[in-house]
């Protein structure tokens, strides 16, 4: 058996930086700067005009539309009636999925924007290049009814100002990890 100076594993004095343990305790992440905070309300914004995208298309679109639709363009072709519905409302049911999984999208970077994830702006960024380039495209097509158009632009907005504000050098410093995250993240 070896002697312990210091039995209990405290120092001169009785100090024990971290009881019990010779690990750490986890560091605590500082609360969000108001950049951040804009950023998620921003975000929280985005999900809701999302959702209100996703009722007007309920509203707006038809199977019935949908279906003349594909006659039109596929007038050529030997599809049926049958085959002609069912596309039709496979691509309403596509619709109501993508209207959703948008929202769902904006509410989750929001959590883990707020949560400080250095992955969820990059993300964010992301998806807001890809939605760019689908609105740019929509523009070049003429896809889509004035009030979509307009709610798209207004999405777009939302994303770039979420986007700038993710990127801010305030921000920057929230979500790098602090020093001791960085070394425990190896031993993990």
């Amino acid at each position: 058996m070896t002697y312990d100076p210091y039995p209990g594993g405290g120092g001169p004095g009785g100090y024990q930086p971290y009881p019990g343990d010779a690990q750490m305790p986890p560091a605590q992440r500082g609360s969000a700067p108001p950049s951040v905070i804009n950023a998620v309300r921003l975000m929280y914004a985005g999900a809701v005009i999302s959702l209100i995208v996703l009722i007007i298309n309920l509203i707006t679109t038809k199977v019935s539309t949908l279906e003349a639709n594909l006659r039109s363009q596929n007038s050529s072709s030997n599809l049926t009636a049958a085959q002609v519905s069912s596309i039709a409302h496979i691509e309403f049911v596509i619709v109501i999925v993508f209207g959703l999984l948008a929202v769902a999208l904006w509410v989750w970077m929001a959590r883990k924007s707020q949560a400080g994830r250095n992955w969820s702006r990059i993300v964010g960024t992301v998806f807001f290049g890809i939605f760019t380039v689908l609105l740019l495209l929509s523009f070049s097509r003429s896809v889509g009814s004035g009030i979509g158009l307009i709610l798209d632009v207004i999405l777009w907005l939302v994303g770039l100002g979420t986007v700038t504000l993710l990127w801010r050098k305030d921000s920057s410093a929230f979500f790098k990890p602090s020093q001791y995250q960085q070394n425990a993240s190896w031993q993990a």
